[in-house]
């Protein structure tokens, strides 16, 4: 003989309706309040996306502007004192990460737009960070660096081969060059798909307004 405090009625289904709506409801603020994942990572990146996407023009008109930024895939290398870093070693300052190899022509046409553009903004706030990602001749690259007058830029290098494949995996890298645009909290801002001119008036525009910063008079 069944129970009947267990026989469904219209009063307890309604209770029980709204306990369960009240549950969802509560599941639905917990995953809002800590971003649904990754998002909520990178929510304050969106108004540095909204200041870029207007000024991806001219020369600068390839980068593909995240409108709902993510965090920058997860990659090791080694830094400029031979030690392995990460780009959360880098975060408090808006990165332009820029890979590039020796054997890659455009990428090495580009070098001196990139150096003369650390010249222009590079400090505490900014950086581009140049990888070379030759796993050959490892000497070269730095020789090359020093024979074409790229003083500005810090010699980072991929000699194990590890951030290629994590890159293309991801769906960032397609070839060489690639660049990214980073902001200080490691949340990927937008990515150019080939060469650019990075020191003219287009490319120091965006920058600009990547870190927050009025266009030059």
């Amino acid at each position: 003989m069944s129970d009947p405090r267990l026989t469904p009625t219209p009063a307890r289904l309604a209770v029980g309706g709204a306990a369960l709506a009240a549950v969802l409801a509560l599941g639905a603020a917990l995953y809002a309040a800590g971003g649904g994942g990754t998002s909520g990572t990178c929510a304050a990146a969106a108004a540095t996306a909204a200041r870029v996407a207007p000024l991806a023009r001219g020369e600068v008109a390839a980068l593909q502007v995240d409108r709902a930024p993510k965090p920058a895939p997860a990659i090791t290398f080694t830094g400029p004192d031979g030690r392995p870093r990460t780009l959360d070693d880098l975060k408090g300052r808006t990165v332009l990460l820029n890979l590039w190899a020796t054997w890659c022509a455009p990428c090495k046409a580009e070098m001196p737009a990139l150096d003369r553009l650390q010249g222009e903004l590079g400090g505490d706030a900014f950086e581009v960070v140049a990888l070379n990602v030759d796993t050959r001749n490892l000497d070269r690259p730095p020789a090359w660096m020093k024979e074409n007058g790229i003083a500005r830029l810090a010699y980072y290098s991929d000699p194990a081969g590890r951030v290629l494949p994590v890159l293309q995996k991801s769906g960032e890298v397609v070839g060489l060059p690639t660049t990214l645009l980073i902001d200080p909290a490691g949340c990927e801002i937008g990515v150019m798909k080939g060469p650019a001119e990075w020191s003219s008036a287009d490319a120091l525009a965006l920058v600009r307004a990547a870190l927050g910063r009025k266009p030059a008079a």
